[in-house]
């Protein structure tokens, strides 16, 4: 689970003890508000009584939750690097590399889908020179691609899936992925919609997955409307 610079050195004991459900609630309405927020102002532009605002809370109760900007900052990325990243442990040599493959894909797409301002707000800080999270992609995130590819080049030395460089097909995988959260709007543009529909985001899911599994050298048939399934060779 990561941990960006020293953020868990400025929780109390308290709060690294387990959390009840008010409180937990509290802190994803909170966070939720927050994404919001810093995806369009950027961090130096956030202010927390906006943040609390959209919550519904008094500024005093976010500050109970979240000592700082800075800190309520650091969580939102945090949160979201610990959903992504939860998503790669399928990615184990025991596990069909096919299957890994497309689940990991399902979650990274899904994630676009239901927390789009906290990949905005993930890109932004990597654009503007990762200035909260440089340290960790240097470490906790390099270590854990270097784990994966250990695990794809497995996989191609058995001769379970075609040659390639694990890294740059971890950086086309988020690439695809994040961009219909991160350039939703040039998405929308294209499309000439004001708002992708379920069925849209659906189809685009499949045309990733189909792209990069081909891409692996694997057969992929985009499931008919409203058929839940795939089908594969």
């Amino acid at each position: 689970m990561p941990v960006i610079g020293s953020s868990a050195q400025s929780k109390s004991g308290a709060e690294r003890r387990p959390k009840g459900r008010i409180r937990r609630l509290n802190e994803d309405n909170i966070l939720r508000a927050a994404e919001e927020v810093f995806a369009r102002a950027g961090f130096a532009g956030a202010r927390t009584a906006e943040i609390a605002a959209k919550a519904g809370v008094p500024k005093p109760n976010l500050h109970y939750y979240f000592k700082s900007k800075r800190a309520l900052y650091r969580a939102v990325l945090e949160n979201i690097l610990r959903l992504w990243l939860a998503e790669t442990d399928i990615i184990r040599e025991d596990v069909e590399p096919r299957a890994a493959l497309e689940q990991y894909l399902r979650a990274k797409m899904r994630f676009s889908r239901l927390y789009p301002n906290a990949s905005k707000v993930f890109a932004n800080e990597v654009i503007h020179g990762a200035g909260e999270i440089g340290p960790y992609l240097k470490t906790e995130l390099r270590h854990l691609v270097n784990t994966k590819t250990r695990v794809f080049e497995h996989w191609i030395r058995a001769g379970r899936m075609m040659p390639l460089d694990p890294k740059h097909l971890f950086f086309a995988i988020w690439a695809v992925t994040q961009t219909y959260a991160d350039f939703e709007a040039q998405v929308r543009a294209v499309l000439g919609v004001s708002a992708l529909s379920d069925a849209q985001f659906r189809r685009a899911t499949e045309q990733v997955i189909g792209l990069i599994l081909r891409g692996c050298g694997y057969f992929y048939a985009a499931p008919a409307e409203g058929d839940g399934s795939a089908a594969a060779a």
